[in-house]
């Protein structure tokens, strides 16, 4: 009897977005001094508010080999510039709320990083306002609307739609 043999292992198998971010960012991450993307792709749950928000870890420092103390790294967080002054008072509890998450002394100390923490661009709370003929041109489509209430709503939806509402 012949045996048959198993069929060939498929290369072009579907894999999950974050095994594949995972393996980009990792060399990144290591140069920045982190052994994995945990401590960042967690920080909104690991820093104790308002900290969550207003940092972002930058690069974690380590102690050189050989060192009289090397318990834990030096963490520095980018931080709105706003909170600078607060972040060094409340260096301490951060330390604390990230050892307590990873259950063991990771972090000795936590330093400003000399890049600010750049938040996303709000959105435009603002329209420009719409022409003239563009107005016009609604109260023109309303017109024929012979109820006043629906031609008024109407009138609002067209300046709602073009900005201006």
């Amino acid at each position: 009897m012949t045996r048959k043999s198993p069929p060939p292992k498929r290369k072009n198998r579907a894999i999950q977005l974050g095994d594949v971010v995972d393996g980009m960012l990792d060399p990144v991450l290591r140069r920045r001094g982190f052994a994995g993307r945990e401590i960042i792709a967690n920080w909104q749950v690991i820093a104790p508010s308002p900290w969550n928000a207003a940092t972002m870890p930058d690069k974690m420092v380590w102690p050189r080999k050989g060192r009289p103390d090397p318990e834990g790294a030096v963490l520095y967080l980018r931080c709105i510039e706003s909170y600078k002054v607060m972040l060094a008072h409340d260096a301490p509890q951060i330390v604390g709320a990230i050892n307590r998450y990873f259950g063991y002394h990771l972090v000795r100390s936590v330093r400003l990083s000399l890049n600010p923490l750049s938040l996303p661009a709000a959105a435009s709370a603002s329209k420009p306002a719409p022409s003239r003929v563009a107005l016009a041109r609604i109260e023109k489509e309303t017109a024929s609307v012979s109820n006043p209430e629906l031609r008024a709503a109407l009138d609002r939806l067209g300046r709602g739609v073009l900005g201006k509402g």
